[in-house]
């Protein structure tokens, strides 16, 4: 832990002034020892009880987890807590990631940040209410920075125009204790009521079926009718286009605009044809990053390549440096027929291992390969990795359990920190040995320089996944590449909704497969077996994969959303495959196809040892057939 940490702690304990409780006293029994004293902790932490965890704590008994006794007690008692206390379990394990982190939740940066911003106000410091600014409009602030806000507001530093549209962002939002903590701050005469904003922002069509004829003399009125506007386009932005050009014409050009880049977002995001007229309509009203993004997204789909250039264009710095809107900004250029500047977008990309490298080198007509492999690491260079103190906690503590898989994962990630391409391919190794597959692939994605894809690639339990794959058609390049990013190969791994092994199977999902494919004797607890998640997985995948024209895209995004969005998200028209991708409109589902098709290229130029193309293996998405008949595939 640096310096620096345990002195901001110190000052940020100076300034809340708590009062002083923590004792994790000695007690005269001990209560285990080793692994069992370990996970004892864990347990007590986990039930919040206190005594536990300071008589654990305060049985030392040399285990290289010991320290984390020692956190857990410490966060139980966080809310009463005594500075020196702290402060000695930081110094003592500065540099390991527990007093990293634990220092780090004692560092509310927003709050610092207000003190000392009101401190410099207060000094005279014109730019101190600037910086203020940025913070008022773009985060949610604690309860230490809203005396500085007021003080800001009483100067006029901020107008009314800026405190309603925080509102209305907080609202739309549906964070509506922020959106109510800044109402008191507005007009008398425009505040709205409160029980009104929770309506309409948790029943908007109720709210607007029931708007009261004058609901306009007041800017309250509209601004609550813009909000339940915004909050109904969510789910159905048709109905909330109708109801909005029935009363558009009570607002002004400023408020009617801020409604159009809403309408254009959620139109764009349901793959609506208005879309691109309500972003039209917008006029000059400022986008956020989302509704940036969803211009661009409609106009691919339109195929309209001189918004997709503009649209891109207007973005600021940062979002338009992002490595989709770099690869479109170049699409776009070469359409229209300005080469040089689109092969200045592909080179910025080309060669990076990801989906938009992936498209970029075959634009520039360069197959994708992997690149040389990196020489084996030493012996010595693997003795550093083994015996390196957060790699070797990060090992215990997946040996002890499913349990403590993310403790094991942030040790394991600030062990990597900062590290050499020859330190990371040692990790990498040492995890293989180990057969922590996903921990191998995590230092093996990292390197800059020297690589090894066959450890970034792994490719564990090839007798059966391989085989199961090709006796059902399917390419075991993409069943790789699917498995890779739904579980890292992880077979104890189980998300929050229940989904769970190397595939990732939801019980309904496991039970209807099963029963499909006359899986004898199955039981939901037969999901955690190995053997019996690859062949539910792998044929569940290829009853999608046959269901959606075999597909790999609609596929690939029906594993991960259901099949029944797949092909909701397709065209009237063919569709080129990376613009649906790029326009699915849940970002976990466009994030994860996208993964899943570029590990796809490098897993088969892996078992091929052939180079590879992307956009090959996209394809066209086909259009939507109205004809069709849809199967009751979950």
């Amino acid at each position: 832990m640096t310096r620096g940490l345990v002195e901001h702690s110190l000052r940020w304990i100076r300034v809340r002034a708590l009062p002083v409780a923590l004792s994790i006293a000695c007690s005269a029994t001990q209560a285990g020892s080793g692994d069992e004293r370990i996970l004892a902790a864990h347990d007590a932490a986990r039930a919040g009880d206190r005594a536990k965890l300071s008589q654990l704590a305060a049985g030392s008994a040399g285990h290289p987890l010991d320290q984390y006794v020692e956190y857990w007690a410490l966060r139980a008692r966080a809310d009463t807590f005594e500075p020196a206390v702290v402060l000695d379990f930081l110094k003592r394990h500065e540099g390991d990631y527990l007093a990293e982190h634990y220092g780090a939740l004692f560092d509310p940066d927003q709050e610092l940040r207000c003190y000392a911003l009101h401190g410099r106000h207060l000094a005279g410091d014109a730019q101190a209410a600037e910086l203020a600014k940025g913070m008022w409009l773009n985060a949610d602030l604690p309860e230490a920075c809203h005396q500085f806000m007021l003080a800001l507001i009483s100067e006029s530093r901020f107008d009314h125009e800026a405190a309603w549209e925080r509102v209305r962002r907080l609202a739309e939002g549906r964070r509506v204790s922020a959106a109510k903590a800044i109402v008191p701050w507005l007009p008398p005469g425009e505040q709205p009521d409160p029980a009104a904003l929770d309506i309409a922002v948790s029943s908007p069509e109720g709210y607007l079926n029931r708007l009261p004829k004058n609901f306009s003399i007041r800017r309250g009125g509209r601004q609550l009718a813009m909000i339940a506007i915004a909050r109904l386009a969510r789910s159905d932005a048709a109905a909330a286009a109708t109801r909005w050009q029935s009363i558009a014409q009570r607002f002004s050009t400023d408020e009617r605009g801020w409604v159009a880049t809403f309408l254009g977002q959620y139109s764009a995001q349901q793959h609506l044809g208005d879309a691109l007229a309500w972003f039209k309509a917008a006029g000059d009203t400022p986008l956020s990053e989302e509704q940036s993004a969803w211009k661009v997204r409609a106009a691919l789909r339109a195929q309209n390549w001189r918004i997709v250039k503009s649209a891109i264009e207007a973005m600021g710095d940062r979002q338009r440096a992002e490595a989709a809107w770099t690869y479109w900004l170049g699409r776009a250029n070469a359409t229209i027929g300005d080469l040089d500047a689109a092969f200045g977008s592909y080179a910025k990309l080309a060669g990076q291992p990801n989906f938009y490298g992936n498209l970029a080198d075959d634009e520039l007509g360069r197959p994708i390969q992997p690149p040389e492999k990196a020489a084996k690491p030493t012996d010595g260079e693997i003795s550093a990795a083994a015996n390196d103190p957060s790699i070797r906690r990060a090992l215990l503590l997946l040996r002890l359990g499913s349990e403590l898989r993310m403790e094991a994962i942030r040790e394991w990630n600030w062990a990597l920190r900062n590290r050499d391409d020859r330190f990371l391919l040692a990790a990498a190794d040492v995890a293989q040995r180990n057969e922590v597959w996903d921990r191998a692939i995590s230092a093996a994605d990292r390197t800059n320089g020297e690589h090894n894809y066959e450890l970034r690639y792994l490719a564990p339990f090839k007798d059966l996944v391989a085989p199961r794959a090709r006796e059902l058609g399917l390419d075991p390049a993409w069943v790789y590449g699917l498995m890779r990013q739904e579980s890292r190969f992880v077979m104890s791994v189980r998300s929050s909704a229940g989904a769970q092994g190397l595939m990732q199977l939801m019980p309904a999902t496991a039970k209807w497969v099963a029963k499909r494919i006359g899986l004898k004797d199955f039981s939901l607890a037969r999901v955690a077996d190995m053997d019996t998640n690859v062949t539910l997985g792998t044929h569940y995948l290829s009853i999608v994969y046959s269901d959606l024209g075999n597909d790999p895209v609609l596929a690939s995004a029906a594993y991960n959303a259901g099949p029944g969005r797949a092909r909701r998200w397709r065209d009237s028209k063919p569709l080129e495959a990376a613009i649906y991708i790029e326009s699915i409109p849940f970002n976990e589902t466009r994030d994860y196809v996208k993964k899943v098709m570029s590990n796809a290229v490098f897993y088969a130029a892996q078992f091929e040892g052939k180079p590879q193309s992307l956009k090959a293996r996209l394809g066209n998405v086909r259009p939507a057939n109205g004809a069709e008949v849809v199967p009751d595939t979950p």
